[in-house]
């Protein structure tokens, strides 16, 4: 039997050895949304301004000019195996202290994967009519508000979220958590701060194994799984931006994110036991703002020479991104590797975003 298991098995059971990481929980909510974003490499924290903020930095949304905007983004993973979708919409609620409101739906998700573990029937024989499909997927709601302060120059905003994650019938889980941002605009200069998953983002998972698949687990030597809880450990992102003039229809808008993480080594630029340093940069460069250009640089990493273990050496993943506005409309793309993981290196990354006019009053 143990040589009969189907590899889709063994992805599956390395699938629920990872959601119960505590450091790498819910990272596909690390990902990030929209092309602008990726061309920049997720330096974002303080230039974010349109409907996308409400992942970004939540006080970006007061910088939405429309009284109602809509937003979508899609992106593939290893040749169209994995989905990575992306749907937002929110509207003004008060002119004059600029508040806003958005919700927005983020979605990972790997679909029609066989479930071949009942290929091989009792007897040995095969039976191809055994196998079924089903998804791994995860999902999350956001509900977001923001508004200006007092003081023009400082807005503040929030996001409540709700996860689900499902693993076809096997497992699911539930999760909720809550980020918080403040942004802060003088003239040229821009500054935002970013406390993502600030209560502490907690998973329940819970699982239905049938006996048969237990049997197969314990069988093939896997840990059959049990309910347990994740968490979500608070990270925060610093970021800065100052807006250049190139010419009278020429502006460049340079950025830089720092992101804090403190649950434990990661291999990031800034690694110690205690905390960690990710930093992001990126810089667009607008034409009259119809045409962007956008180059970006994140991902930074030591990785060790394959013949010699003790050399080491500084990677970091450039991403590209080039944007256009038509009207009320603004369609970008980025070419971008998302996680550094796929070997068709790079991504492609597609979004659409729709400003709404006010509707004009009778007799006027």
């Amino acid at each position: 039997m143990k040589k009969q298991l189907p590899l889709i098995i063994l992805l599956l059971v390395t699938g629920i050895h990872t959601a119960f990481s505590q450091k790498y929980s819910n990272e596909f909510l690390a990902i990030g949304v929209g092309a602008r974003a990726h061309g920049m490499s997720g330096a974002q924290t303080a230039v974010t301004s349109d409907i996308t903020a409400a992942y970004w930095n939540p006080a970006g949304l007061t910088e939405i000019e429309a009284p109602f905007q809509v937003a979508a983004m899609h992106a593939e993973w290893f040749a169209g195996v994995g989905q990575y979708d992306y749907l937002s919409f929110g509207k003004a609620l008060n002119r004059e202290h600029k508040s806003f409101l958005a919700f927005s739906l983020v979605r990972l998700g790997i679909d029609n994967i066989p479930y071949t573990i009942n290929l091989v029937n009792p007897d040995g024989t095969i039976n191809y009519d055994n196998v079924t499909e089903f998804s791994a997927a995860d999902y999350a709601l956001f509900g977001s508000y923001a508004r200006k302060l007092k003081n023009p120059a400082f807005a503040i905003g929030g996001s409540v979220k709700v996860v689900r994650r499902v693993i076809g019938s096997i497992g699911s889980a539930w999760g909720f958590g809550a980020d918080l941002g403040v942004q802060y605009r003088k003239g040229n200069l821009m500054l935002g701060l970013m406390g993502r998953d600030l209560t502490t983002t907690f998973n329940a998972w819970s699982f239905n194994l049938t006996e048969r698949e237990k049997e197969v687990f314990a069988n093939t030597g896997n840990e059959i799984p049990v309910s347990n809880t994740e968490i979500t450990k608070p990270r925060f992102i610093l970021g800065a931006a100052y807006k250049l003039r190139a010419g009278t229809k020429v502006s460049l808008l340079p950025a830089l994110d720092f992101e804090w993480t403190t649950d434990g080594q990661r291999n990031v630029l800034i690694s110690s036991k205690s905390f960690n340093i990710d930093p992001r940069m990126g810089i667009e460069a607008d034409y009259d703002g119809f045409v962007q250009l956008r180059v970006g640089a994140g991902n930074f990493q030591r990785v060790k020479d394959d013949f010699n273990p003790e050399k080491k050496s500084l990677n970091f993943q450039p991403n590209f991104g080039v944007g256009i506005r038509l009207g009320r409309v603004q369609l970008d793309y980025a070419l971008t590797d998302i996680g550094n993981v796929s070997q068709v290196q790079y991504s492609h990354i597609f979004s659409l975003r729709l400003d709404f006019k006010e509707r004009k009053q009778a007799g006027q």
